[in-house]
């Protein structure tokens, strides 16, 4: 059952729990304005004992740079725990940003959240993140 997180005018955040991963679903704007509610929102998931996130990015309508900066954030919270996060959903356009930030690498990218929960998560997913450049 997706429960909402927060409720804004140009975004909403939600979860839902499938096969152990907490998908996190943002819909609308992630920008200076909204990020802080993202990462406030999955800090408290992170504290009512959440550990392993799919981040699905599906109906996102506008990313900008405080967005990108929002899931190093949350990588970097959830990695403290040795926890795991996978991104799904994300448009060809928002995958440039992904690579031309050079953040692709870094990530476990899925076409859907149903397929990045097909697998149990296992800890520790995130301890080589950040990639080490070739």
């Amino acid at each position: 059952m997706r429960t909402n997180i927060v409720r804004h005018e140009s975004m909403m955040l939600s979860y839902d729990v499938v096969n152990g991963w907490s998908v996190v679903e943002v819909d609308g704007e992630v920008d200076a304005h909204t990020a802080p509610m993202i990462r406030e929102g999955v800090i408290k998931l992170i504290d009512e004992g959440h550990r392993h996130f799919v981040l699905d990015l599906g109906f996102v309508t506008f990313m900008d740079s405080m967005g990108l900066g929002v899931i190093v954030a949350i990588t970097k919270r959830i990695r403290e725990h040795e926890d795991s996060l996978r991104i799904a959903s994300i448009s060809g356009r928002m995958l440039r940003i992904f690579d031309l930030s050079g953040m692709r690498e870094s990530y476990e990218i899925y076409p859907s959240a149903a397929e990045a929960t097909q697998s149990a998560p296992s800890p520790g997913s995130l301890t080589h993140w950040p990639h080490p450049s070739s």
